[in-house]
């Protein structure tokens, strides 16, 4: 397909319309036509019926030739419906190739397979497959606009009139199509609807590809390209054969939308090349591959507790549950474009945090926390030594009392983990709120890390040359003290 910047269809010049043919059969929407000896057009070539039908309206009808057949003849197929057409009527052969407009005309519009602007005359309504295909596409389009400055192209291939409109119309409400700033919009949508012919539908897939690549190859810029609705069955043949050469694949479950998590990506069904330690960098990867066991495991031990009961489990087993549920509803996230849905604001999640959040579910720094703690959150909290262990406390943690044990505190602030060494004491978590009563606490940017380990070696020492049980408790509890503030200054940093 041709680009072409400034027209919405196949151009016409005066030398071109001397190369005329005429209809000469005509079954839905194919044609057949015939043209002069020496004169036939090339394959992929733009034809134009222009006239009017029997009731005088206009006709004006684009096709692109498919086919030679031979007696100078040949087979096209109609972009739009060939309803008025007759045998007899002229064909004007461009010269060229199909043409669509492209760069910044084509943003914050619905246009056709030829780049003409599509109309819906449709109340809008709001449906829905169930497993939030149209939200994940919205949040990834204002994503790759907001945060990296992109530019996205759309292609709805046989979509419904009614779907195309429902997502313009949420386009338009989350903010991601701004009608009022066309420029900052940085979207165009490609649509061939299911009343339209074959032809058409066909094109559409190309159509926003020749945008997309004008984007990228003239205008240098990023572009993330969405192609709709080509297949509905994973099994069929024909995506079956595509995956294989896909970089990745991204599943959207109806397991997971019917628990309310969303997005709801199966990460065990997605798939992706780049998930490779030279790529993605060895921690990525190693997270990585440790969620998706987790959550493997789930899997199978589901089986198991669906006929035997959670009591049969071992106790490694209970654990591997608890966290790959947690795990579960980490994966979902409060999106910028369902807040007007949710209620929740959204929240643009960086991959480093997101590597950190699942990092400390999976080493256990948050096994005391309840799994609906996970839902629609990103880590952010605070991390309490206890007699127990340590705690994770997030947002909405159930109200609760627990002693406080000598060790270190973290807060997350602003993005920045304040770490603090404890000496014991007693805390309440309620309302969203968490109150610590300490007997002695230090910030460890406060503690002179040459000085602790004085201090430290001091206690070891003391320890070793304690006698009689008093004595060794207490010099056991310095010595805790002592490793505590030494750890405190080599606390590893979680920013």
């Amino acid at each position: 397909m041709r680009i072409n910047p400034t027209t919405s269809g196949p151009g016409v010049s005066t030398l071109e319309k001397e190369n005329l043919g005429r209809i000469a059969q005509i079954i839905d929407p194919v044609l057949d036509v015939a043209f002069p000896p020496g004169k036939m057009p090339n394959i992929n070539n733009a034809l134009v019926v222009k006239g009017r039908d029997t009731t005088g309206q206009p006709i004006n009808v684009t096709c692109k030739v498919q086919q030679l057949l031979g007696n100078n003849r040949v087979r096209a197929v109609a972009m739009s419906a060939t309803d008025g057409l007759m045998r007899g009527m002229e064909v004007i052969d461009t010269g060229a190739p199909l043409s669509v407009p492209v760069g910044g005309a084509t943003l914050d519009e619905f246009l056709t397979c030829l780049g003409s602007p599509l109309i819906f005359r449709k109340n809008r309504t709001i449906w829905g497959a169930g497993v939030g295909k149209t939200v994940l596409i919205i949040k990834l389009i204002n994503n790759i606009v907001k945060a990296h400055g992109a530019v996205s192209v759309f292609g709805g291939v046989g979509e419904r009139t009614r779907e195309g409109n429902d997502l313009y119309m949420e386009m338009k409400e989350s903010g991601v199509i701004n009608e009022q700033n066309i420029l900052e919009s940085k979207v165009a949508l490609v649509y061939g609807q299911m009343n339209e012919p074959p032809g058409a539908r066909m094109r559409v897939g190309l159509t926003a590809l020749t945008m997309a690549e004008y984007f990228r190859d003239v205008n240098e810029q990023d572009v993330l390209l969405f192609i709709d609705n080509i297949f509905h069955d994973l099994t069929d043949p024909a995506p079956a054969t595509t995956f294989a050469h896909l970089d990745a694949t991204t599943v959207l479950s109806r397991g997971l939308a019917a628990k309310g998590i969303y997005p709801a990506v199966d990460p065990l069904d997605s798939t992706s090349t780049m998930l490779q330690p030279r790529i993605v960098g060895e921690e990525h990867y190693e997270i990585a591959q440790r969620v998706k066991q987790t959550l493997q495991r789930y899997k199978e031990l589901q089986d198991i507790t669906a006929i035997l009961g959670l009591d049969e489990l071992s106790d490694e087993d209970h654990l591997t549950v608890a966290r790959a549920r947690k795990i579960e509803r980490f994966l979902s996230q409060p999106f910028f474009v369902a807040e007007v849905f949710t209620g929740s604001p959204g929240k643009y999640v960086g991959l480093a945090e997101t590597i950190r959040g699942f990092q400390l579910i999976l080493s256990g720094e948050f096994d005391g926390l309840p799994e609906q703690a996970f839902y629609l959150v990103e880590v952010n909290g605070i991390i309490l030594p206890t007699n127990n262990g340590q705690i994770g406390v997030l947002p909405n943690h159930s109200p609760t009392a627990t002693a406080v044990d000598i060790g270190i505190l973290r807060i997350r602030l602003n993005d920045q983990w304040l770490t603090m060494a404890l000496m014991g004491g007693f805390a309440r978590i309620s309302n969203n709120a968490i109150t610590i009563f300490v007997n002695e606490a230090e910030r460890s940017s406060d503690i002179d890390p040459q000085e602790a380990q004085k201090t430290l070696e001091i206690a070891e020492a003391n320890l070793r040359k304690a006698e009689g049980k008093r004595q060794v408790i207490e010099a056991n509890l310095a010595l805790r003290r002592a490793r505590t503030r030494v750890e405190a200054t080599n606390t590893i940093s979680y920013q």
